[in-house]
């Protein structure tokens, strides 16, 4: 017995016994197209594959043990354009050359929002000039308020200007909407309370500034970066602009502000930038309640930090290149002002919850 070969039959059969209408088969292709599975001979198709392999054969004639040849798969032109694989690779850059920390740093003129100047103005022509003739030769002008910390007397030129002097040798704290004393941790979360909390000891007047080093104002500091620029934010209410500073070199950023209102205490940021940055192209934006300077990239690429850790870094070097720019509104910033404090209250902790700045 033999196999017979011809499509749709399978069968197996007796030579000598083969006629011209013995085997039932398809003598065209099978095809599958759109789910359906069907003959091209005789056009019959069905979506399952078991009835498909069920359809009798439109032909008949003798079985075959011979294999038909299988279709010819279309031979790959390989010198076609379109089977041929281009590998594209971005040019590699050297990376810029990183010059030293202590490069010279360069000031960097800012624009002045008009808010901004408009109450640093108004608040120092209000503020009564001490005669610093009469300073000098130890005279004590009348109205002089007294420095120490939560003390609001003022000279009269009495003999009250000698009794004793109640007030805060600590400083004030403002922390998740509780206000208190570092001396005495009296703890509260109305203003008012806080600023008429007597002082905890007892001492004498102090009518002029001790010349120790200025106090430090404690500030928040932010960042963000688009394709060409790094934005650093540093948050900021009521420092004189005209006091204040703003420098860099290639891959350090240097901000000094000067807060007037707190006995001209200082906030000093000082950072090694980790890419290099332009400096002819840095701007800074002096708003009311922030400072936004903006530093170019030198070259494309992604900062994955602002800067490097550091303790300390070298001291700053100074150079007269300036850029000068003009005032600007900033009616779109929206934070509240910081009401005044009395004289003689120097903030280290500035908080930018609202809730803290009422």
């Amino acid at each position: 017995m033999l196999h017979c070969y011809n499509r749709g039959c399978g069968k197996t059969y007796d030579p000598e016994q083969n006629t011209d209408d013995s085997c039932q088969h398809h003598p065209g292709e099978p095809y599958f197209h759109d789910a359906y599975k069907g003959w091209s001979c005789c056009k019959k198709k069905s979506v399952d594959f078991t009835e498909f392999l069920n359809i009798p054969g439109c032909k008949f004639s003798k079985h075959s043990n011979i294999k038909p040849p299988e279709p010819e798969k279309p031979q790959k032109n390989e010198t076609s354009d379109k089977d041929e694989v281009i590998e594209v690779r971005a040019p590699i850059k050297a990376a810029m050359p990183r010059p030293p920390i202590e490069t010279t740093m360069s000031k960097i003129e800012p624009i002045v929002a008009a808010t901004l100047k408009e109450a640093i103005d108004n608040r120092s022509k209000s503020k009564t000039q001490v005669d610093e003739k009469k300073l000098a030769d130890g005279e004590i002008p009348v109205g002089t308020a007294c420095k120490n910390s939560g003390c609001k007397y003022s000279f009269t030129g009495t003999g009250s200007d000698y009794l004793d002097c109640q007030y805060h040798p600590g400083v004030p704290i403002f922390h998740e909407g509780m206000k208190y004393w570092s001396c005495c941790q009296k703890k509260t979360t109305d203003f008012t309370v806080f600023m008429s909390q007597p002082g905890c000891i007892n001492g004498h007047h102090k009518w002029f500034k001790e010349n120790d080093d200025k106090k430090v104002v404690k500030c928040r500091h932010d960042w963000h970066q688009t394709a060409s620029n790094v934005i650093v934010s540093v948050y900021a209410k009521m420092y004189d602009y005209s006091q204040s500073t703003i420098e860099v070199n290639p891959i350090r950023l240097h901000v000094n502000l000067v807060f007037p209102e707190q006995d001209n205490a200082i906030y000093n940021l000082d950072l090694e930038l980790r890419g290099v940055i332009d400096v002819s192209k840095t701007t800074v934006h002096m708003y009311a309640s922030k400072v936004e300077i903006t530093l170019p990239k030198a070259e494309p690429g992604s900062w994955s930090m602002l800067d490097f850790p550091h303790a300390k870094l070298p001291p700053v070097q100074k150079t007269n290149l300036k850029q000068k720019q003009d005032s600007v509104s900033d009616d779109d910033v929206d934070l509240d002002d910081i009401d005044s404090v009395s004289t003689g209250l120097h903030l280290t902790e500035i908080s930018t919850n609202k809730n803290d700045l009422d």
